[in-house]
C-alpha cells in the first residue's frame, strides 16, 4: 500500500511540473476549418492587421501570433494540418509569460476569464474565416492552357494581399494611354506573376492589356509592350474580390502536388469582370493558371 501510494504521489507531483513548468503552452484551442492550411494562414495575416498583433512565420509554416488581450501580452502558436482537400485542423497553443502559478493550475479544473477572454477573441477570427470562405468560390479545371498574346503592361511589386490594389492604382493610366494612343485591345487583362515569395507574401507582377501588335507603338516611361509566351498549365476558376484571388494559387498547388504535377510557381490571373461596374463580387470571374514544368 506504501509503494502504491509513495508510486502514484511520484506520478502526481511529475505531471504538476510538467503541467507548471515544462509544457510549451497555458492551453489549446482546435477547431475544423473548411479551406486548405495555406488558406487559414492567409486570413490569420488579415485579422492580424485588424488587431494590431505581429506575426512570425516559423519554418515549418506555422505562424506566431503576439496579440494584446485586456492587460495581457499573449502569443497564439498556430498550427494547421490538412485533412482533406478543402479541410483543415487548426490548434492554437495559447503562451502567457506571466501566468501565475495558481491560474495555471486552475485551467484545467475550470473555465477560467483568461480562457474566456482567448476563446472569445478567436471566435472572432473565425467569424472573419467564414466570412472570407462565404464570398469566394473555387473550381479547380484541372489541365489546361494559356493563348499567347502581345500585350502593354506595367510592373509591379508589393504584397500579395495590395496586388488589387497596385492593379487599380495603374488602371487609369493604362486606360487614358489606350484612349489617347488609339492603341486595340485584343482581349481581357491579366497579371503575371514572375516572382512569389511565399515566405515575406512578397511578389512580382506584371499587370497586362492583350494589345494589337504595330509596328511602330507609343512609349510611355511606365509602359512597356512584350510577347507573352502561351504555355500548358493547370486552371481553377475563381469567383470572388480580386483581393482574395490568390486563394486559388494555393487550391491549385495543393491540387498539383496531390495529382504529381510539377507547376512553377507564377500564377497568371485572367480577368473576366470589371469589378469598376460594381455588383455581387461571387459573381466576379477570374481564371487562375498555374504554368506546367516542361
Amino acid at each position: 500500500m506504501r509503494k502504491w501510494i509513495l508510486g502514484f504521489a511520484f506520478v502526481f507531483f511529475g505531471v504538476i511540473i510538467w503541467f507548471l513548468f515544462i509544457r510549451p503552452y497555458d492551453f489549446t484551442v482546435s477547431f475544423t476549418a473548411k479551406t486548405l492550411p495555406e488558406i487559414v494562414n492567409q486570413s490569420v495575416k488579415v485579422w492580424n492587421k485588424k488587431i494590431d498583433g505581429t506575426l512570425e512565420r516559423q519554418p515549418n509554416e506555422d505562424l506566431v501570433q503576439k496579440v494584446q488581450l485586456d492587460d495581457r501580452a499573449l502569443s497564439y502558436q498556430w498550427h494547421a494540418e490538412q485533412l482533406s482537400d478543402s479541410t483543415s485542423r487548426v490548434t492554437v497553443s495559447i503562451v502567457n509569460d506571466s501566468l501565475s502559478v495558481l491560474e495555471k493550475l486552475s485551467i484545467p479544473f475550470s473555465d477560467t476569464p483568461y480562457e474566456e477572454a482567448v476563446k472569445n477573441n478567436l471566435t472572432e477570427y473565425l467569424t472573419l474565416l467564414n466570412d472570407q470562405l462565404k464570398n469566394i468560390k473555387i473550381e479547380v479545371v484541372g489541365a489546361s492552357s494559356i493563348e499567347g498574346t502581345y500585350c502593354a503592361y506595367i510592373p509591379i511589386k508589393g504584397k500579395q494581399f495590395a496586388k488589387a490594389r497596385g492593379m487599380m492604382d495603374n488602371y487609369g493610366l493604362l486606360s487614358t494611354f489606350f484612349i489617347d494612343t488609339d492603341i486595340k485591345l485584343n482581349g481581357q487583362p491579366f497579371i503575371e506573376i514572375t516572382k512569389w515569395d511565399r515566405e515575406t507574401d512578397s511578389i512580382f507582377y506584371n499587370f497586362c492589356y492583350p494589345i494589337i501588335k504595330k509596328d511602330s507603338l507609343p512609349q510611355n516611361k511606365k509602359i512597356k509592350y512584350k510577347q507573352f509566351d502561351a504555355r500548358n498549365a493547370i486552371k481553377a476558376i475563381y469567383n470572388g474580390n480580386y483581393m482574395t484571388s490568390d486563394r486559388a494559387w494555393y487550391t491549385l498547388k495543393n491540387y498539383a502536388d496531390n495529382n504529381g504535377i510539377e507547376v512553377i510557381d507564377t500564377p497568371i490571373e485572367v480577368f473576366l469582370s470589371n469589378p469598376n461596374m460594381g455588383g455581387n463580387e461571387l459573381e466576379w470571374v477570374t481564371h487562375v493558371y498555374l504554368p506546367i514544368k516542361k
